[in-house]
């Protein structure tokens, strides 16, 4: 059976699909590495040397030289510490080795440094590479871009220099320069660099495309929406950096810890030299095996264990749209036990279309008049059933005219002033003022909200004189969405919105929602949440609007939806999904829990290896390079433990999107 890549035209044999960016940072670039390498390369010039029985001045300076060369940076970083009073384990490392060469232990001291040297490098090539997955993204969006003129003539300009407003020409195989909506053409995009979306995507006018994704082989003609600054790739690359600079809980606690325990293991290194000194042990032999304690006791491992698993998934979940504002929100993410999705923009589209004008008898308006006078209230609005009358009237063909002293209340509605009249458009049950002003209309708006339908009033001076009925459809991954966070907490999201209760229940039921709280305002949200917090619920909100805002702060955990999202929202959830997938907030969560997972892990892992080497050091004699060895071993095997979750399989996907 053909699939709809075999029926795409072939794109023509001239244009070449451009190669993606170089990421990586390349290894010798890396002070760290370098280093490393020399300490390794003197160990073993100076190996043969010494085993052979060489010269003593020859293996002599290529071991000094293999002690300067691998551990005088740890050294001089860990004297800078000791100067702000702070125990660095680094300088701990170089003190052992050179208490080993102090006892003729040449050999195992010069051993230490070079597996301490590579044991951090490997840790600078795990920072660099999470770094430069971040960093990547913005080597995505092209240098410049083909700016067309309003005469219809071309330049190329940088693609810094595009701001809103801009039209742009997308020929076919090249990155598109900035985020923008298609005004002509049609083709196919590869969006795999922002959404991970294995296949391209079919763009015609209308849809919005992405700086740096790449075009397929038809022209696109496309107006800038957004300055380069502000576009989705310079959004993700700024959050994920102020991410990185963020500490979870877990590694402030370790952080916190880590002090006392290294000066509790100084105390316990002495203690293991000293005393087995009293009771007539060599001094060679104590001091052997007190340097080897202090090794192995290291909590180098346990450092390592949370910020890499943290940072990576931050990075792997920019990648995919999922702005997590830092690790510590990373963290937080697994632990909800509970959802709460609003409607409007969340839930839905958040594009809905009046399906009904019912002007009242007697009020002298027709349905063109009603929309009219409504469009030009709601105008300067920006809540999406205001845009919604307003495409209403434009589509119709109507005039609007001006409205004055324009005012809007969340979970109100709108009041202006058009044509000397006081317009005001909202909710039903909260705009009619007296019965006998809606007995006439209690039918109608029953009807409308019974068919799913949003009713908003129209009141002209204070009297009902209209209601429109507003649809919205809910988004295409909505119910595998509700359906995978069910899974995750073992409960159905709850619906929590502003809208009619036949409204909410019948989109409730459409997405596999059972649990409804409608009509509510933006303080009722927030008590409703507060309600669960104390029952010991972590309440995870996922909403768009201003009305959101409040709810997101108060939650446990706030994500907003991006594309459409209100600054306040934005600014105020713990994570922002940029594209308004749905699908991206239990993937975000279970990423979350496996990170969560690892952490568990690398602790275990970690803490395992400290308390076999140290019981093996203290109950019998453990090799000074095997302690190195098993020390530096968990650190590496930790470090890299964590950089799993840059991998591309580490994002969770829905089930209808790994068909």
């Amino acid at each position: 059976m053909s699939s709809v890549l075999d029926q795409r035209p072939a794109p023509p044999a001239d244009v070449q699909r451009p190669a993606a960016p170089r990421r990586r940072t390349r290894l010798p670039a890396l002070p760290e590495v370098r280093w490393a390498l020399a300490a390794l390369a003197l160990f073993l010039l100076a190996l043969p040397a010494y085993l052979l029985g060489g010269p003593a001045w020859l293996w002599g300076t290529l071991f000094a030289a293999t002690y300067i060369t691998g551990g005088w940076e740890p050294g001089w970083e860990g004297c800078k510490a000791l100067k702000d009073k702070t125990l660095d384990v680094d300088l701990l490392m170089v003190v052992a080795a050179l208490g080993a060469a102090a006892i003729g232990q040449v050999l195992d001291g010069a051993l230490l440094i070079v597996i301490f040297a590579t044991s951090g490098a490997l840790e600078a090539v795990a920072t660099a590479r999470t770094a430069d997955s971040v960093r990547g993204l913005l080597d995505l969006a092209p240098d410049t871009a083909t700016r067309l003129l309003p005469g219809g003539a071309e330049e190329s300009v940088d693609a810094q220099t595009l701001s809103a407003g801009d039209t742009i020409l997308v020929r076919p195989g090249e990155r598109v320069g900035a985020d923008g909506q298609v005004i002509d053409g049609t083709s196919d995009v590869d969006q795999a660099t922002i959404t991970g979306e294995p296949l391209p995507v079919a763009k015609q006018a209308g849809d919005e495309v992405f700086a740096g994704t790449v075009n397929g082989a038809g022209a696109l003609r496309v107006r800038v929406q957004r300055d380069p600054s502000d576009s989705v790739i310079a959004r993700i690359v700024k959050m994920v950096e102020e991410a990185s600079e963020t500490k979870a809980p877990t590694q402030l606690f370790i952080e916190k810890i880590e002090q006392r325990y290294s000066i509790g293991m100084v105390l316990a290194t002495l203690a293991v030299f000293l005393v087995p000194l009293a009771l007539g042990d060599e001094l060679r032999s104590a001091l052997l095996r007190a340097m080897t304690f202090m090794i192995v006791a290291s909590p180098c491992a346990v450092v390592l264990s949370t910020m890499p698993p943290l940072l990576s998934a931050v990075a792997n979940a920019g990648r995919r749209g999922v702005l997590a504002k830092s690790a510590a929100v990373m963290e937080r993410l697994g632990q909800v036990d509970m959802v709460a999705l609003d409607k409007t923009g969340t839930l839905t589209e958040g594009t809905p279309r009046v399906t009904d004008v019912r002007p009242l008898p007697g009020t002298g308006l027709d349905e063109d008049a009603l929309l009219t006078m409504a469009a030009a209230a709601e105008h300067p609005s920006e809540h999406p059933l205001a845009r919604a009358v307003v495409d209403a009237a434009r589509t119709a063909g109507l005039t609007m005219p001006g409205a004055a002293n324009f005012t809007s209340a969340p979970g109100l509605g709108v009041t202006a002033t058009v044509d000397g009249h006081t317009v005001q458009i909202g909710s039903p049950s909260r705009l009619f003022t007296g019965t006998a002003a809606r007995t006439p209309y209690e039918g109608a708006v029953a009807e409308l909200e019974k068919a799913g339908r949003t009713a908003v009033a129209v009141l002209r001076d204070g009297q009902l004189v209209g209601v429109l009925g507003i649809a919205d459809r809910p988004r295409p991954d909505a119910t595998a969405a509700v359906a995978a966070l069910t899974e995750l907490t073992g409960r159905t999201p709850v619906l929590l919105t502003g809208d009619n209760e036949h409204a909410a229940r019948c989109l409730a039921a459409e997405v596999g929602i059972t649990d409804v709280l409608a009509g509510l305002l933006p303080q009722d949200k927030v008590a409703a949440v507060k309600e669960w917090e104390a029952e010991g619920r972590r309440v995870l909100v996922v909403g768009d609007g201003v009305n959101d805002a409040p709810a997101l702060a108060a939650a446990h955990s706030g994500i907003a939806m991006g594309k459409a999202g209100s600054d306040l929202a934005l600014e105020t959830a713990d994570a922002v999904v940029v594209r308004d997938e749905l699908a991206a907030i239990p993937s975000i969560v279970r990423l979350s829990r496996t990170t969560r997972r690892l952490v568990i892990q690398n602790l275990a892992i970690a803490g395992t290896f400290i308390a076999a080497l140290v019981a093996w050091d203290l109950i019998g004699t453990l090799p000074l390079p095997l302690g190195v060895a098993g020390h530096e071993g968990s650190t590496v095997i930790v470090g890299l433990n964590g950089l799993r979750l840059l991998r591309e399989a580490a994002w969770p996907r829905l089930a209808k999107d790994t068909a």
